[in-house]
């Protein structure tokens, strides 16, 4: 069947409702929200059980690697229903209905929440510190939920098509950890054997995370959690297109370091942001209250982050003085020191980072800011 798109895929979506309700279904509008294959869609109420609007997800048509589109999708309706049907978590949007042939999926409208990188963008983190507490509580709560619950998982996501457990357990990001390596030891900052022995036993960390092992979306980043702008914090967590098991403190790196869209996001310790996701991890994995168990994973996840934003060094070596990126991968180096710091751990590896960082700072000297000034660098202050 081709892929629907406009005025196909209203056409094809009144058929699949209509079909699944036994009572015709209309498309009253639909509003497309750019830039994803996303679409806020309301209905006439012509059939019983049916919302009054619904949001579409679905792959364009021509969209490049659209085989590997349609095994994101069968992965987000896999994660979704796992997490809806077998779970009950009440943590992401409920799949209404699903065409997996047609590349599209019929998802719960989760409006009016809006997603929280919007709300920091536009008021600040001080503004938001209740809705920063639910993001973390969110992410807790999702591993907490998951935890122990592979096979269940796997076994729906199976019934969709082929899924490789390893691959979701190494990260699609870990092909690009060597280039930042590479990187370093161009700069003047090789790994010598002890502090590359501390990097190889911090990845069989996440490689081997026993207990730790739980669900994750692949994106635990503010854009994907929704809520209410005023009053209830009650969130939501959306963007499931690269669910997998992993590492459940791979998701709380989004706490300490930097992600894509930031310059700096704070320190959750003092903030309380640490202690709100701690706690409702603690609920599912109990050797979260481990100290040391929980320091070393924690750190060894945020290196493992540190490695794939060092590998964009070259690209951003080729900016002009002043983009704002050379500014964010000193600044999550320097985090992923110090979360380390915090906990006591991998004191090579965060020797050795911190050196790069250093380096770094000379060969920009654009990029030679103070991060500790507030002032300048508050938390969540976007990247541009």
């Amino acid at each position: 069947m081709a892929v629907p798109a406009g005025a196909l895929l209203v056409d094809a979506l009144q058929a699949l409702l209509t079909d699944r309700h036994a009572s015709p279904v209309a498309v009253e509008r639909w509003e497309r929200v750019e830039p994803w294959a996303v679409a806020r869609v309301w209905l006439r109420r012509s059939a019983a059980g049916l919302p009054r609007s619904v949001v579409v997800k679905w792959i364009p048509d021509g969209q490049r690697e659209a085989r590997t589109a349609s095994w994101r999708l069968r992965t987000e309706l896999a994660a979704l229903r796992f997490l809806d049907e077998d779970l009950g978590a009440g943590l992401a949007p409920g799949v209404i209905a699903a065409d997996t042939a047609a590349r599209f999926l019929v998802l719960e409208d989760l409006a009016p929440r809006v997603p929280l990188d919007q709300l920091l963008r536009r008021d600040g983190a001080a503004a938001h510190g209740e809705r920063l507490a639910a993001f973390a509580r969110a992410r807790g709560a999702l591993s907490a939920a998951t935890a122990g619950r592979a096979e269940a998982y796997y076994a729906r996501r199976a019934a969709l098509g082929p899924v490789d457990a390893v691959a979701d357990l190494a990260g699609r990001h870990a092909p690009l950890q060597q280039a930042a390596i590479e990187h370093a030891s161009a700069l003047g900052v090789p790994l010598d054997g002890r502090v590359a022995h501390e990097l190889a036993a911090a990845m069989g960390e996440l490689a081997r995370p026993g207990p730790f092992l739980a669900l994750s979306n692949g994106d635990a980043e503010a854009n994907n959690l929704l809520l209410h702008a005023t009053g209830s914090a009650d969130a939501r967590l959306i963007d499931f297109e690269f669910a997998g098991y992993a590492h459940a403190l791979t998701d709380a790196v989004c706490l300490y370091v930097p992600g894509p869209a930031w310059l700096s996001v704070g320190d959750p310790t003092t903030t309380g942001l640490a202690d709100q996701y701690r706690r409702t991890l603690a609920c599912g994995i109990p050797e979260a209250e481990d100290d040391r168990r929980y320091g070393y994973g924690l750190a060894a996840a945020c290196v493992s982050w540190a490695l794939v934003r060092l590998q964009r060094f070259a690209r951003l070596d080729s900016r002009p003085p002043g983009d704002h990126s050379r500014l964010q991968l000193i600044a999550t180096l320097e985090a992923v020191a110090r979360t380390a710091e915090t906990y006591r751990t991998l004191p090579r590896l965060t020797a050795w980072i911190r050196r790069v960082a250093v380096v770094l700072r000379r060969r920009w000297p654009d990029a030679d800011q103070d991060f500790a000034d507030s002032a300048r660098f508050p938390p969540y202050q976007a990247r541009h």
